[in-house]
């Protein structure tokens, strides 16, 4: 690294002598401390050369004329605590290093700086604390960037932006506008997921396994709400085609898969009647066409539209008490429950391939948020059928069979479907192979109209409204004559309020705040009422790394021109907790905003690296709770950023987790006094040389300084390589301490 720009210099000869007289040279006057100094003063040193930067404005990149423009990108952070923890600093420093190797590299770097203020974590830490967000965030935010700015990250700080700031949320809700004009953003009443604690609706995404919210841990219930939700749905296929193309790594490209869950299989219709006589169909989607056959009974999810209408008087008890039960059962244990339980609607649907009535039933452990809220359900060759038959007794019929003429196990779900199954028991497909016949009883469904090939996606659409005070207000009002009518762009931004009140109670706090809920509807004129949920606050930090490339303009979002200098951003460092909200989302709000025309790019990171995490002393996660919480600040003014900060990337690779430890970290700034003193040995030496001369004709170091300057080489092509791409900070740190 230090070898090219030396040669971008005019320099022939590499000397890592002059290096540190050139670094002396560039100094000012009133330098803290003198050349001859021995002593290492991290403090003296890194505050000297932070001033510096300032003055020089070092860090400022020129986005409208960069040649070679570079965007190194960082996951913003939370300012919901004090300041930094040193995972923080572990994550930041990551992004800093490597943005300064492709400096170094010839790159015009940009590394922008912002805050994730808004949301739940930055709410119930000012509940914690008895202190209102508006005064608590903006000081935390000071703190925290105090702290950054004495990290030494070489950030450009002009274009900082906070998700709290109204000039950055006013375009924030101008993309929500966008959005609803397409028909992407849209409100109806569904099934959802509450957290009573948070007293706030969540995603799918935000329930974790075992049906508990992310943030506080406390089982989630559902509720029938009306929601805003945007149709990420509808880009589910792109979303995962494109995953084939960009430089991310296997493990977080295979989460999104999993998560988008394509499903190739077929759309078909079981004829039944109504109440009332009338004829109707249930569509259901199956992976298994191949089984129809076998479909013995059909199961409703308990919301299902058509539940109401198939129930027949004598069982309307049952099924509603069930149904109600199912509203206080989140998602994610509905779908995991391994105890299976339901009610039957006392009415019958005709299988399409075996002509026989089949009874249809009500459970929860079909969802309306998969497929079409009804399967067809073949206990033999499903294991989730199978324990439903099992417990009501339930027909079981066999239709694959082992290619070695054994008969399929009556004990349990025979699944396989490969091409050495075959079908049996399935009319005129009998003896087909599994894959053979799949295809041959598709196409027998197309020709009768009944059925046909579909592609089904497990991604459900994004819900973002939420009922805290805390977020982003959603630019939509409630007329009585024009019925929702959105906050014209003129209008924007829509300011929360300052409000006395904040505590969640199950609905808005907004909905109190009556001189700001009342307004006037924008066509006619008449009183209407403001929308008072706010948004997720994933919204937010969808897309601000457009922004930063444009964070003053206050015309527009950004600059189209910029934005196609500097999208997409070349390189993203952050957490693999974000694998599947944050990039997920970010990736739809560009793939919408091009088929807008408003973006020239289809993906917003080119290229992704996920990193460990920092752990506590301990070997445990980081928490408060757990008092194992490391804070930089004593750290730096002990041993200095430039200490904390190599120690922090030399503590094991990257991608890996690992434990702090202040032992080690000694050991770090010893390495760095030494070198600092073999620094000041040298310099001398290479300062008797003549200026005139010293640029083309370098003193030719001897003895030990020829040593040095060797493995300085050396450790130049080793650093260089474990930096490419690689992002092998601890090695290539080892190489420099060798």
């Amino acid at each position: 690294m230090w070898n090219d720009s030396v040669n971008r210099a005019g320099d022939e000869t590499p000397s890592l002598s002059r290096y540190f007289v050139q670094m002396e040279n560039s100094a000012t006057r009133n330098d803290p401390f003198p050349s001859d100094a021995v002593t290492y003063d991290p403090s003296a040193i890194e505050l000297k050369w932070q001033r510096l930067w300032q003055e020089r404005g070092t860090n400022h990149t020129d986005l409208k004329r960069a040649q070679r423009p570079f965007y190194a990108l960082m996951m913003f952070p939370y300012p919901s605590a004090e300041g930094l923890h040193v995972g923080n600093l572990f994550a930041f420093t990551g992004n800093d290093i490597y943005g300064r190797f492709q400096r170094l590299m010839g790159h015009n770097v940009f590394e922008p700086f912002g805050y994730d203020a808004f949301g739940i974590h930055s709410e119930n830490y000012a509940l914690k604390v008895g202190q209102h967000p508006m005064e608590l965030i903006p000081r935390n935010i000071v703190n925290f960037q105090r702290q950054i700015e004495r990290a030494g990250l070489m950030v450009d700080w002009r274009y900082r932006l906070a998700t709290t700031d109204p000039n950055y949320y006013k375009w924030t809700q101008w993309l929500f506008l966008q959005l609803l004009k397409q028909g992407l953003a849209y409100k109806k009443q569904a099934a959802v997921n509450w957290c009573p604690k948070d007293k706030t609706v969540l995603a799918n995404e935000q329930v974790v396994s075992g049906g508990i919210c992310e943030r506080c841990g406390t089982p989630v219930e559902q509720r029938l709400l009306e929601q805003w939700f945007f149709r990420i749905s509808n880009y589910a296929p792109r979303l995962l085609e494109n995953l084939d193309h960009i430089d991310w790594s296997e493990t977080t490209k295979t989460a999104q898969r999993n998560w988008i869950g394509r499903s190739e299989g077929a759309e078909l219709a079981f004829e039944t009647h109504d109440l009332n006589g009338k004829e109707c169909e249930i569509r259901v989607f199956t992976t298994r066409p191949d089984t129809i056959y076998g479909a013995t009974y059909m199961v409703l999810a308990p919301e299902h539209p058509l539940v109401e209408s198939l129930t027949k008087p004598k069982q309307k008890k049952h099924v509603d008490e069930y149904r109600e039960k199912t509203k206080n059962q989140d998602l994610v244990t509905r779908k995991t429950s391994t105890e299976k339980t339901g009610v039957f609607t006392g009415s019958y649907a005709i299988n399409p391939a075996t002509e026989k009535e089949i009874p249809i039933w009500i459970s929860d452990y079909v969802l309306m948020e998969y497929g079409t809220g009804a399967i067809m359900a073949v206990p033999a060759h499903d294991e989730r059928d199978f324990a439903f038959a099992q417990a009501f007794g339930l027909p079981i019929r066999h239709v694959i069979a082992p290619a070695d003429g054994q008969e399929p196990p009556d004990d349990r779900a025979f699944v396989a479907h490969g091409e050495t199954e075959r079908l049996i028991n399935s009319g005129e497909f009998t003896g087909l192979g599994a894959v053979e016949g799949n295809e041959a009883i598709i196409a027998w469904l197309e020709r009768r109209g009944i059925g046909h090939a579909s592609v089904n996606y497990r991604l459900r659409d994004w819900l973002v409204s939420r009922q805290r005070y805390w977020g982003c207000p959603i630019p939509v009002v409630y007329c009585e004559r024009d019925g929702m009518v959105p906050v014209p762009e003129s209008e924007l931004p829509v300011e929360l309020p300052d409000v006395e009140d904040y505590q969640p109670r199950g609905r808005s706090p907004l909905g109190a705040a009556e001189d700001w809920v009342n307004t006037t509807c924008p066509i006619c004129g008449g009183p209407a009422l403001r929308e008072t949920d706010t948004m997720d606050t994933f919204v937010d930090s969808s897309w601000y790394f457009l922004r930063y490339c444009d964070a003053r303009n206050d015309e527009a979002a950004w600059d189209r021109e910029v934005l196609r200098a500097w999208m997409p951003a070349d390189q993203y460092i952050g957490g693999i907790e974000h694998a599947i909200l944050h990039l997920m989302y970010a990736r739809f709000f560009v793939k919408a905003l091009a088929d807008m025309e408003l973006l020239d790019v289809q993906e917003p990171f080119a290229a992704l690296f996920t990193q460990g995490m920092i752990l506590g002393p301990d070997g445990g996660k980081m928490s408060k709770s757990a008092g194992n919480v490391v804070s930089p600040a004593p750290i730096v003014e002990r041993y200095g950023a430039d200490a904390a900060r190599c120690y922090a990337l030399f503590i094991g690779p990257p991608d890996q987790d690992a434990a702090w430890s202040e032992k080690s970290l000694e050991g770090v700034h010893r390495f760095l006094a030494r070198l600092w003193r073999v620094g000041d040995e040298l310099a001398p030496g290479a300062d008797e040389a003549p200026a005139t001369n010293a640029a083309r004709q370098p003193p030719s170091p001897e003895g030990d300084a020829l040593a040095l300057v060797r493995k300085a080489n050396w450790a130049i092509d080793k650093v260089t390589g474990d930096m490419s791409g690689r992002f092998a900070f601890n090695t290539a740190i080892a190489a420099i301490m060798e």
